[in-house]
């Protein structure tokens, strides 16, 4: 690869440059040539460098106003910004014109939080730069710290009219569109920068990104399908277009673009997981295993590549190793409460239900409030003889959901067991209200409840009302 003359100058200088420093000999450079060295080292975050070649090119140019630019730049990393400022203003005063001291100025604000007047001072630049696309670039940058999407999506357009290879800004447009909740319209504008600039493996892939989003899988496939063909290697594409395959069913095409995921880089747990999955849609469950494992063998800190192996059982109804598996996930992530909700099913599946019921406390406790939950937790206490911590949870439980028959004819039948039968007919009474046929979960849970004859006059009276 030939590499250009301003490519070769600049290496000569930096090599140049560092032999100097090495042998203590002061060499001369012209004032560009220590900008681009100075630059360089700030660049790649060699700050010490930065400084000892400025002090030096100030020596050599001291009346140089793209080296005090450079100072200031400088400075303005360091947080000095009153000497920035104060170094800018005599600039100014030189160089009224110059639309970098502008835009120092408006880098000035805006580390200071005055988004605004930075813009301003962004809108002089704009008069006297030859690079609009730069300072349009900054403007979007300072609307995005306002919170101004749309002023800073108009920005980003702006700097894309002038520099379609604006990699940066045309992710940023994307960026405003998707927070704006604007999908349609970001499909429609990156149509048409494709049409102005078709050779955009980025703008293909925020197309097909897009089209995910709003569900149009084939479109978005067609979109990645572009983005690999115009870069072969662009991992990311193959990656987002087998989950859009996976939305279509398409298994065996995900598969594909997972493993091309893989030869691109090294495996990654999330690829490998992925393609068990495919495998056990597709029905081989000897794959699916193979992948499930080189998944948790790859992160064995992956706590949903237990969890994968744990459902992978589940569904086989080998609860003993979906017990072990979930133990795996747990002792990841002891605070999901889907872990547990996982755990408490396996247990009670084998008919541990001591640990059953601590999974199901342990899920609730954890934040899962769904009613199911609830009620499953509540039977087993009931099967363990537990009725007054039973009730003490329907009535916790009552509070996210006041109006459920099946809480009330629960309520109703563990306060027959407890002899509290005032109690209990109020809550068969609000079963009845809610859901008269439903009173059979009287029969189905409480069958020495069911053989009282008060509770089914109770309820024949109420089907005359």
């Amino acid at each position: 690869m030939q590499l250009s003359n301003e490519e070769e100058d600049y290496n000569l200088s930096l090599s140049k440059f560092e032999s100097m420093l090495k042998t203590n000999k002061v060499l001369f450079f012209d004032s560009e040539e220590f900008e681009e060295i100075i630059l360089h080292y700030l660049d790649i975050g060699k700050a010490n460098l930065a400084k000892k070649a400025l002090k030096l090119a100030l020596d050599q140019h001291p009346k140089s106003t793209g080296l005090k630019l450079v100072q200031v730049e400088m400075l303005v990393y360091d947080d000095k910004l009153d000497i920035a400022e104060k170094l800018l203003n005599e600039l100014y005063a030189i160089e009224p014109n110059n639309e970098e001291i502008y835009i120092q100025k408006a880098n000035i604000c805006s580390k200071r939080d005055q988004h605004e007047k930075a813009v301003e001072l962004l809108k002089i630049a704009l008069q006297y730069t030859d690079d609009f696309a730069d300072v349009y670039n900054l403007i979007g940058m300072e609307y995005l710290f306002m919170d101004n999407l749309e002023m800073a999506k108009e920005s980003f357009i702006k700097c894309l009219e002038e520099d379609l290879e604006d990699q940066s800004a045309l992710y940023n447009v994307v960026y405003c569109f998707e927070f704006l909740d604007q999908n349609q319209e970001a499909i429609l504008y990156l149509n048409d920068y494709i049409n102005k600039n078709p050779y955009s493996e980025i703008a293909w892939h925020q197309l097909g990104r897009l089209h995910y989003g709003v569900k149009e899988y084939e479109n978005a496939i067609r979109a990645f399908d572009y983005a690999t063909l115009i870069d072969e290697e662009f991992l990311g594409a193959f990656m987002e277009k087998a989950k859009a395959y996976e939305r279509l069913k398409k298994y065996t095409e995900a598969i594909e673009s997972y493993n091309r995921t893989i030869e691109l880089d090294d495996a990654t747990s999330y690829a490998l997981l992925r393609i068990g999955k495919c495998y056990e849609k597709l029905g081989n469950t000897v794959l699916a295993l193979k992948y499930y494992n080189q998944t948790v063998h790859e992160d064995p800190l992956l706590d949903k590549g237990w969890i994968a192996i744990t459902d992978f059982y589940v569904r086989q109804k080998n609860f003993q190793k979906a017990l072990f598996f979930v133990n795996k996930a747990l002792a990841i992530d002891n605070q999901n409460r889907l872990y547990w909700k996982r755990y408490a099913t396996i247990n009670k599946q084998m008919n541990f239900f001591e640990e059953a019921e601590f999974g199901y406390r342990k899920a609730v406790e954890f934040g899962d409030y769904a009613l199911d939950t609830w009620l499953y937790w509540v039977d087993i206490l009931q099967f363990l003889g537990e009725f007054d911590s039973a009730i003490q949870t329907l009535l916790q439980a009552s509070e996210y959901f006041p109006e459920e028959n099946e809480i009330e004819y629960r309520l109703a039948g563990l306060y027959f067991m407890v002899q509290d039968n005032t109690k209990a007919k109020f809550h068969l009474s609000n079963g009845l209200r809610l859901n008269f046929d439903n009173y059979i979960l009287i029969e189905d849970l409480f069958p020495v409840v069911w053989t009282k004859k008060m509770v089914r006059n109770y309820i024949e009276k109420h089907r005359k009302e």
